[in-house]
């Protein structure tokens, strides 16, 4: 797909991504990159799983688009604007290399900014799934069913737009459906904003469960803005600041289609279930005492 340039960029104090999952037959990468080159940020975030070391390790899927969102990344890296690379748990194979700067391009595990006089934590949120740091297996299988349900929704997406219908997310109904996930979601959320209101933070953001969500949750005289970037699989999502407003962005996939639809797509029932069992296998939260303090502190 051939993609033109903007003429003009728009102005961002600052942006946040996060589980774009580079490698996967899911990423819709076209989409990221006509996002990236419509901004301009001062500081570019990647908060965890861009590139997905495990499906590579695996089958990866690599088509041109993944090598031109690394190249307008190193660009906007390249034209003075500070990039971090916050590791994840798809590429957790970086943590021994945080703290490591390329000129504009920084690796780190977390980071504190303060914007505007507001302290704000930005970290991915892996640790505090316990799947990960005690049953590391299950995490993996878990995304194997979860890339099985990515790549039905897909090709039955595929079907709908050609029907002239909106596309349809079969792992948003998953989730949604399975108490398990529900929980999950609800209580990495909970875990995020008590901890950095037990740290004096302002705001924090966090990515990990391709949920994006922005809301200010308060305990006494103390509130702290919870944000998630959500994902570029499901809801192309990010994070942004621009003149003191935090908002979330979504971008349009390339495939979807304005025509509106009431009807219900379906799949084989043994094929989503199977999918549905890697989604909510091993979904467990880590409690304050678990989570790894060198991931989260200064």
């Amino acid at each position: 797909m051939t993609h033109s340039r903007p003429i003009a960029r728009r102005q961002v104090d600052l942006v946040v991504l996060s589980d774009v999952h580079l490698g996967t037959y899911g990423c819709h990468a076209d989409a990221l990159l006509d996002y990236l080159r419509g901004i301009d940020p001062r500081i570019l975030v990647l908060n965890g799983d861009i590139i997905d070391f495990w499906q590579l390790s695996r089958r990866p899927c690599w088509p041109e688009a993944h090598t031109d969102v690394l190249r307008e990344i190193l660009d906007l890296s390249r034209r003075g604007r500070k990039v971090y690379y916050l590791t994840g748990n798809h590429d957790d194979a970086l943590r021994r290399y945080s703290g490591l700067s390329l000129g504009n391009l920084h690796l780190r595990d977390k980071l504190l900014l303060e914007l505007d006089g507001r302290r704000v934590w930005i970290f991915h949120g892996d640790v505090f799934d316990l799947s990960l740091l005690h049953a590391r297996w299950i995490a993996r299988w878990g995304g194997v069913g979860y890339d099985l349900l990515i790549q039905i929704n897909r090709w039955m997406n595929r079907g709908l737009v050609a029907l002239g219908r909106r596309p349809y997310s079969l792992a948003r109904r998953v989730k949604q459906g399975v108490k398990q996930a529900v929980k999950f979601v609800g209580d990495f959320e909970a875990t995020a904003t008590d901890l950095a209101l037990e740290q004096g933070y302002d705001v924090v953001i966090c990515g990990h469960i391709h949920v994006p969500q922005d809301r200010v949750e308060g305990r006494g005289d103390a509130e702290v803005r919870y944000l998630n970037s959500g994902d570029w699989i499901e809801n192309l999502t990010s994070v942004e600041y621009a003149r003191g407003v935090w908002r979330l962005h979504q971008a349009e996939a390339a495939e979807a289609a304005p025509t509106p639809a009431r009807s219900r797509a379906t799949v084989p029932a043994e094929q989503l279930a199977a999918a549905a069992r890697g989604v909510a296998t091993g979904l467990r939260l880590v409690t304050c005492d678990d989570v790894d303090e060198r991931l989260l502190t200064a």
